[in-house]
């Protein structure tokens, strides 16, 4: 009420020299526009409540369509084939209709102005042999004529507007101002027509306009001329409904429209049986290779017909059956091998402990021969005690292969399992004349792993960079993060090439076949390391630059069921500076963090470490 109140006070104020009934309405108007304004705030928040509703579904359909669009290729062309056959039905849809509407209204236009020039005429020559004098006598006289005009014309009906025109100086007699068909002004007549009309002489001009016919404005033709009555000159114009012709092209534009769309929907289905025959064989084929691919040799295509498509899968099966006969063979030449392998390490497992017997025997009693004899019984012991070391790598390998190698896994401190492995490599280190250095953090490192693997892999690393180190430091570092524990192993000596890294693992593979195994090396040693890594589900890599030395690290989930995101210690080194020679590692460098086993005399300028007890 206060509001009303308000509202009724400043209409009052403002329009002190209005009527009530004034006042009223225009109270009423600010009723009504402070309505509108609620009603369009309200509509404005549903729409936004009900975009955040449905904003999710159609995200999720939009990936749905991406989604389906990458990943078929019969959804691709038969939407791409659907759009480019709605584009071109679209374009020929408009220029088809835009040029009937063309023809259709120059005809009406062409035939309109004929009958205007014809009925202009005859009104002309009707007002002119007219012989009245007396006022009612002239008003019957127009409009008899005009109605006259007005009924003439089967195909166009017409309307009429008689005007007189503005500014005549000297009327005589002008009993007749206007007169129009019913419903119509002088309104309807564009003003650019009237203007044309007025200034004109005997000239004919048209323009389109809008009828109101009943409740309804349909478009129409006004075509307008001067006439004379009496001295007075009446500007004439003739409209013709334009409606019969207006429905007309509607009916057009919807047999068009109705006739495209099942068109497009024709197109549509035949590009979907056309694309579904092309398509099936090859995502069959897809299928039956995905099969192959995990192992389902037995898989093939079926073959209908002696087409194309026939021939492919006619083809592609008897690929897949050489496939599978050659994976069959290889498969049982692998078994062979395998089986060959368990057997003959077995066998010669009795045979050598017999021979290794002996040979332990003669190198004990070597003091007692003479110096050739001596010489020869050690070199049995030794390459002896190798074959040994060869035989185990061999009945490990052939467990691995036949996939009867089980993890025994414990919680381990992973920090003193290396350090008792740095302790055990220390003689072969002194004897090479180098140190190895260990980073680790302060405290214990508990990892799921089975230790004698681990410590396996471990002793294989580092014996082979005291190896290859020539002499030079070997650094191990130990990193954690939380999921994975990293070691990593660093020599300074010949190095490698990217793709002798790469081939590292393989079986027996050496980067220099010439170079002796001064340690005893079966070369299956890094291949079994991986073998213990892949059991464990770690990781064992490996990268080395020639004369920068070679880097090899192991990485481990700390517990068996994580899954190794990143390895906490980097693989390759931030510098291949070769260190160990003089000038190369600082006098002042820091070791207090570092855990150092002396093998081959201190760093210059440092103090020895002590050693730590495993």
């Amino acid at each position: 009420m206060d509001a009303e109140r308000q509202d009724t006070r400043d209409a009052g104020e403002g329009n002190e020299a209005l009527t009530p009934e004034a006042r009223t309405v225009a109270f009423r108007a600010r009723i009504w526009q402070r309505r509108a304004v609620i009603v369009s705030l309200r509509v404005a928040r549903l729409v936004r409540m009900g975009v955040r509703r449905f904003l999710p579904g159609l995200r999720y359909l939009g990936r749905a369509l991406q989604k389906r669009w990458r990943r078929s290729l019969q959804f691709r062309t038969v939407l791409t084939t659907l759009m480019l056959a709605v584009t071109s039905f679209a374009v020929v849809g408009a220029y088809l209709s835009n040029q009937i509407a063309n023809n259709l209204f120059q005809e009406r236009l062409t035939q309109a102005e004929s009958e205007t020039r014809y009925n202009v005429k005859q009104v002309q020559e009707t007002f002119d042999g007219a012989q009245v004098t007396d006022q009612s006598s002239v008003i019957t006289l127009v409009y008899d004529t005009l109605n006259a005009v007005e009924g003439r014309g089967s195909v166009i009906q017409r309307r009429y507007v008689f005007e007189a025109m503005p500014e005549q100086t000297k009327p005589r007699n002008r009993w007749v101002e206007s007169r129009a068909s019913d419903q119509l002004t002088v309104s309807v007549i564009p003003p650019e027509l009237r203007k044309a009309v007025q200034q004109s002489g005997k000239d004919q001009y048209w323009a389109s306009t809008v009828i109101p016919v009943g409740t309804e404005d349909r478009p129409g033709i006004a075509v307008g001329n001067k006439v004379t009555f009496n001295g007075t000159v009446y500007e004439l114009y003739l409209i013709y409904d334009l409606n019969t012709a207006q429905q007309t092209l509607n009916e057009i534009q919807s047999v068009l429209w109705a006739g495209g769309a099942v068109l497009v929907l024709l197109i549509g289905a035949v590009a979907w049986y056309v694309t579904r025959n092309v398509v099936s064989p090859v995502s069959h084929a897809a299928m039956v290779s995905e099969k192959l691919a995990a192992g389902q040799l037995q898989e093939r295509m079926v073959v209908r017909g002696e087409d194309e498509v026939a021939r492919l899968g006619a083809s592609f099966n008897h690929m897949a059956a050489s496939l599978q006969e050659q994976i069959t063979q290889l498969a049982t030449l692998s078994q062979m091998q395998q089986r060959f392998v368990s057997d003959v390490s077995h066998e010669l497992r009795t045979p050598l402990t017999t021979v290794r017997m002996a040979a332990e025997v003669l190198y004990d009693a070597r003091d007692d021969f003479d110096p050739i004899n001596k010489r020869s019984a050690e070199l049995l012991y030794n390459q002896v005690e190798r074959f040994q070391s060869l035989l185990s790598d061999l009945l490990e390998i052939s467990r691995f292969d036949a996939g009867v190698a089980v993890l025994d896994a414990e919680p381990e401190d992973l920090i003193q399992l290396v350090a008792h492995v740095i302790e055990g490599a220390a003689p072969v280190a002194a004897e090479y004349g180098s140190e190895i250095v260990l980073s680790a953090p302060e405290g214990a490192i508990i990892v799921e792993m089975d230790a004698r693997r681990i410590d396996r892999i471990l002793r294989n690393l580092i014996l082979n960079a005291v190896e290859h180190g020539e002499g030079k430091p070997v650094a191990v570092t130990v990193a954690a993060n939380e999921t994975a524990v990293g070691v990593a192993v660093r020599d300074h000596g010949i190095g490698m090439e990217p793709a002798e890294a790469a081939r590292v693992f393989d079986r027996f593979w050496r980067a220099d076949p010439a170079r002796a195994r001064t340690t005893g090396g079966s070369g299956l040693g890094l291949s079994i390391a991986m073998e213990d890594t892949k059991l464990h589900h770690g990781w064992l890599q490996a990268w080395g630059r020639k004369g920068n030395g070679a880097n090899f690290r192991l990485t481990l989930p700390l517990r068996q069921e994580e899954e190794i995101v990143e390895s906490p210690v980097q693989l390759e080194p931030r510098d291949a500076v070769i260190p160990g020679t003089p000038g190369n590692i600082p006098a002042e460098q820091d070791y207090s963090n570092m855990l150092v086993l002396e093998t081959g005399g201190p760093r210059p300028g440092s103090a020895p470490a002590p050693k730590e007890t495993p």
